[in-house]
């Protein structure tokens, strides 16, 4: 291939993010990215189902993969969540683990809630690069010992230190993708950062707005779905979306006392769908007790995950 082939040749890949619960998968996509396509809460296990955030560099279009924290899982949900994040890493081009250096640096090393990445990671035939995050909160002599460390668990294509919440390193990172991802046509148009449809972005806003103004009150077994979408004749949207929680006490958390809360979370995700879709957003929040969802398989292929039959 000569030098001007070189420079016209595009390429396009998968690169899957897995990592631990809590390890900033979803803040460094959006930093790839360079826009919001993850929702980011202080809460582990907040992503569940796979998403794709598409960035550009140069010529290369890296299509990255947010998929749900792994760890030893408990219930049913937990169960699809990990399979699906195992899943999407044996289908990428390349994986990056994520990790939490301070939650590292805190335990004194890369103790046991890694052990279930580092035991099921020699089975991906993929390439793996590990992703060190969080590293303004860590000291440069520990960050050296702990990529020391990991050089010892796994043998890592590369290794980098940044920090996806104020970008150190994102670049340098982002760059790597770009020239690892194999040759090929893009698979997405240049404009489009998500692949999420828009009645499911518009879902997962609300269900972030939802983990940040209940913090502790929240329950996991919640989920958002958005049930009418039309668009009105002054070019306005309005959307209808439905809370499911699974017992009646955490419908009371959810509309607050005479209403408050869920009115603050309503007008809160209204802006934001408002920006995502650029137009003016009526939104209605409806929450409902659905007491059985976490059994249900019909929910489960909503959120685009697979349902444990065990």
């Amino acid at each position: 291939m000569t030098e001007a082939q070189a420079a016209k040749e595009t390429r396009c890949g998968f690169v899957a993010l897995i990592g631990a619960p809590n390890s900033g998968k979803s803040t460094l996509i959006n930093a790839l990215v360079g826009a919001k396509v993850a929702i980011v809460t202080q809460k582990a296990q907040t992503t569940r189902a796979p998403v794709l955030g598409i960035a550009l560099q140069g010529r290369s279009q890296i299509i990255l993969v947010d998929t749900p924290g792994i760890f030893q899982p408990k219930r049913r949900l937990d169960r699809a969540m990990s399979g699906a994040a195992w899943t999407r890493a044996a289908e990428a081009d390349l994986v990056a683990l994520v990790i939490d250096a301070e939650r590292a640096h805190t335990a004194r090393g890369l103790d046991a809630w890694l052990d279930p990445v580092f035991e099921t990671l020699p089975t991906i035939k993929r390439p793996v690069i590990a992703v060190l995050n969080k590293i303004d909160l860590v000291a440069r002599p520990e960050l050296l010992h702990l990529a020391a460390d990991l050089s010892t668990r796994h043998a890592f294509a590369r290794t980098f230190m940044i920090s996806a919440l104020n970008g150190d390193g994102v670049p340098d990172l982002k760059t790597y993708l770009a020239e690892t991802v194999p040759p090929g046509p893009w698979l997405y148009p240049e404009d489009q950062l998500t692949d999420a449809p828009l009645r499911q972005a518009a879902a997962e806003i609300t269900r972030e707005k939802l983990f940040l103004r209940l913090h502790d009150e929240l329950p996991y077994s919640l989920t958002v779905e958005t049930e009418a979408w039309k668009e009105l004749a002054d070019g306005s949207v309005r959307i209808e979306q439905t809370i499911y929680v699974m017992r009646d006490s955490q419908k009371k958390i959810v509309l607050g006392s005479k209403g408050a809360t869920i009115k603050e979370i309503s007008m809160a995700a209204r802006e934001e769908i408002g920006e995502m879709v650029g137009s003016q957003v009526h939104l209605f929040l409806f929450v409902k007790v659905r007491e059985h969802w976490g059994e249900d398989p019909a929910r489960y292929r909503e959120m685009g995950l697979d349902y444990p039959k065990e």
